[in-house]
């Protein structure tokens, strides 16, 4: 799965959001300052050439909907992120995030619980 840019990450984190949509529901579903609605469609059309996205066509308008979920898309890039900044560890990448956003007690906790329920029996 190809790593998308920022722009078109931003596209899809919209229309993970809506579900499936028309280029103008995008743009006005986006943060100020908006791209223009031409923008959004070629962005579009980029991540349907990379698989990202499909369309249903309605005479000359195409609503468009996600092929990949943002699960999967997530899971790839957080093991891309642990590949090329933390040695492939899950153990440092952690540790990272331990130290850089000064967890405290509770939100440790939670995350010892997590791995505790998610431990194999």
């Amino acid at each position: 799965m190809e790593q998308l840019t920022k722009a078109e990450e931003q596209v899809m984190q919209v229309l993970w959001k809506l579900g499936p949509s028309f280029v103008k529901d995008l743009t006005a579903a986006m943060r100020a300052p908006r791209p223009a609605t031409t923008t959004v469609s070629t962005i579009v059309r980029i991540l349907e050439e990379k698989g990202f996205v499909g369309h249903e066509a309605f005479g000359r308008s195409h609503r468009y909907h996600a092929l990949v979920s943002k699960e999967a898309y997530s899971a790839k890039s957080i093991k891309r992120l642990m590949r090329d900044y933390f040695s492939g560890s899950p153990k440092e990448l952690l540790s990272f995030f331990i130290e850089r956003e000064k967890l405290d007690a509770d939100e440790l906790g939670s995350i010892l619980k997590l791995i505790k329920d998610k431990r194999p029996r």
